[in-house]
């Protein structure tokens, strides 16, 4: 679901470089060509954090007792419905977020922890956010 969410997120990508922001992904392993694999959904710059250290300050995981969930199923269905390539390998219990940091002091301006696999970042919220940093370019 991750691919689905970079995918998503790419599509920001226009917008994000008109405001002169820049499309990040971190990533927490690279097993043989993972990385790679992931580049056709997410054109941005991918970073390792193998530490996990951006994952932090306490790393959240999702045990398979979360696939019970109805919410996650209806993810799973979601993301074959668009007919995205998954990818089952390494360690897939880590949740993700997503962050706007501002420049300077602005420091997190948006923050998304996924609470479970297939929770994605309102786009909406993440341009609000985007927006922050435009003004505050303007001022300097």
């Amino acid at each position: 679901m991750c691919r689905e969410e970079a995918l998503s997120l790419s599509s920001l990508r226009p917008r994000l470089e008109e405001a002169g922001v820049n499309l990040c992904a971190v990533v927490h392993e690279d097993l043989g060509s993972q990385v790679q694999d992931f580049r056709p959904f997410f054109p941005g710059a991918i970073y390792l954090d193998d530490e996990r250290i951006f994952y932090g300050p306490r790393p959240r995981w999702m045990f398979l007792s979360g696939i019970v969930r109805p919410s996650v199923w209806k993810s799973i269905f979601r993301v074959r419905g668009k007919s995205i390539e998954n990818n089952l390998e390494g360690e897939g219990r880590l949740l993700g977020g997503v962050f706007v940091i501002g420049a300077g002091d602005q420091g997190i301006l948006y923050e998304h922890r996924e609470m479970e696999w297939g929770d994605h970042a309102n786009h909406t919220s993440i341009l609000e956010a985007v927006k922050k940093i435009s003004a505050n370019n303007k001022k300097d």
